[in-house]
């Protein structure tokens, strides 16, 4: 049993065979799927999946790319999504400083508000990441965002970065990149503690090895799990559990699975 906890089902890449998609899951044991909004219009359709599929969970937020979109009436509406049943965690947000699609004052401003809606509803964080870790950890602190904990995603970070979202209540979110080469995110994967650490797919972007430069979908978290268990020397089955059971507690996912 796996949870892929960052995939974006509603993305064009698998709109044309979104059923098959969540059927090749089901057969790799992928039985819960987060499916990640990022603006309001990804959000409804994620909402919108997840109230008639079985299995599919919804978190609802705006991409640090999307934020110049995300008005004072878009962030309303937004709210007013949050309380929904399928919906288990505020995000996508945060900080990307490397693409700089959007202002890095916007980006900081709209970030805040996410934290605020999530400790308004009790729901956790996923958080986006990149070339900006310390400035998001940064953020967490200032904002209180360890009382409610989440997800820094896709994490990028060193060991260093990696200890400080733990400490502040986080978990670390890996996928197909541990799986690349060149990648240095296996080495801080391994340092994380097992129960601080969520397997993911991005999809459709991402793939692991052996599709890396295919379409992403969840059923690969699947390999992603297998890499992680050689390379920590542990049993596939325990590192499914691990991660299934930190997901589960984290987004206090019900007993629903995809059937």
């Amino acid at each position: 049993m796996l949870v892929d906890t960052h995939a974006h089902l509603n993305f064009p890449q698998l709109e044309k065979d979104l059923e098959s998609v969540i059927q090749h899951a089901r057969e790799l044991a992928v039985n819960r799927i987060v499916n990640v909004g990022t603006n309001l219009e990804m959000s409804r359709k994620a909402l919108a999946l997840a109230e008639r599929q079985t299995g599919v969970f919804a978190s609802v937020g705006f991409h640090p790319h999307d934020v110049e979109r995300a008005d004072d009436r878009q962030m309303s509406d937004l709210a007013d999504l949050l309380v929904h049943d399928p919906v288990v965690a505020v995000g996508e947000t945060g900080l990307d400083f490397f693409r700089n699609y959007a202002p890095h004052d916007v980006q900081e401003q709209r970030f805040r508000q996410h934290i605020c809606l999530a400790k308004e509803t009790g729901l956790p964080l996923i958080i986006h990441s990149r070339g900006a870790e310390d400035q998001v950890m940064d953020m967490l602190e200032e904002e209180g965002a360890q009382e409610v904990g989440g997800v820094l995603h896709c994490f990028g970070g060193d060991s260093v970065q990696a200890k400080r979202a733990v400490d502040l209540n986080f978990y670390l979110g890996f996928g197909g990149t541990v799986t690349f080469k060149k990648s240095t995110s296996l080495a801080v994967a391994l340092r994380v503690p097992t129960d601080r650490l969520l397997l993911e797919t991005d999809c459709p972007y991402l793939s692991p090895v052996p599709y890396r430069g295919k379409r992403n979908e969840p059923a690969y978290v699947r390999y992603v799990a297998e890499f992680l268990s050689k390379q920590m020397n542990q049993p596939l089955e325990r590192v499914c559990e691990q991660t299934t059971h930190n997901a589960l507690r984290l987004f206090r996912l019900d007993d629903q699975v995809i059937a």
